[in-house]
């Protein structure tokens, strides 16, 4: 696969973690990406901390589009009927609330306690930490999407995250383009693997601890 079938499917396997009824954030970069792969049955609203509530994919009509509904990464988006824009006051009172079942965000690193580093490289202009900090200790659930490995080759699943941290203890799933791993009590678990991929290739490729079960599913 090519980066950008490797985006579109990580975000597909990461789609079928939404359940009928939540609101989802999805953030900067590939967890937009998401939003063209939500099941047809089950009814999910979409926010952004930019405060909208109900982001849909565009219009197919340019001339309906409007320009200043967009998602997280700034692409033009619709909103469905019902949705709302709103303060970005109120909007991180969402967030920090309690409401959002799930958020999806990218990472630089990520690690086996639940760390996430996804906002600074040290050297490296930086927009700020924008509104992750408030996402990972507000949603319910924290997923990350992410390569499983750099543009170098080197793993970004580690013991320790090496980078400064957006949260601490907070990530419950990663979804690579090599598999899916879940944070529990007792460590990080390889739940599912992608299609022709070996354990023995995921565990070369993660600088983490992982535990290996049994059965291990499929990621489709």
């Amino acid at each position: 696969m090519d980066r950008n079938e490797i985006r579109h499917f990580i975000a597909k396997r990461t789609a079928k973690f939404f359940q009928d009824g939540d609101v989802v954030n999805l953030g900067i970069g590939m967890p937009v990406l998401c939003l063209d792969y939500i099941p047809e049955d089950i009814d999910v609203w979409v926010e952004s901390e930019n405060g909208i509530l109900g982001i849909t994919l565009p219009p197919e009509n340019e001339d309906e589009c409007d320009i200043d509904i967009v998602d997280a990464s700034g692409n033009v988006s619709g909103i469905r009927e019902g949705g709302c824009c709103f303060s970005s006051f109120d909007s991180f009172g969402l967030i920090r609330g309690g409401h959002v079942a799930a958020t999806v965000l990218g990472a630089y690193e990520v690690d086996q306690e639940g760390n996430l580093a996804n906002w600074m490289v040290p050297g490296k202009t930086c927009a700020g930490m924008g509104g992750a900090m408030d996402l990972v200790s507000g949603a319910k659930i924290v997923i990350v999407t992410t390569e499983h490995c750099d543009k170098h080759g080197n793993p970004k699943i580690l013991k320790k995250c090496t980078l400064p941290l957006t949260a601490a203890n907070e990530v419950d799933y990663i979804v690579t383009e090599l598999c899916v791993l879940h944070r529990t009590e007792a460590g990080l678990v390889l739940e599912e693997l992608a299609p022709n991929v070996t354990v023995e290739e995921v565990v070369s490729k993660t600088a983490a601890d992982l535990i290996i079960p049994e059965h291990i599913g499929c990621m489709e």
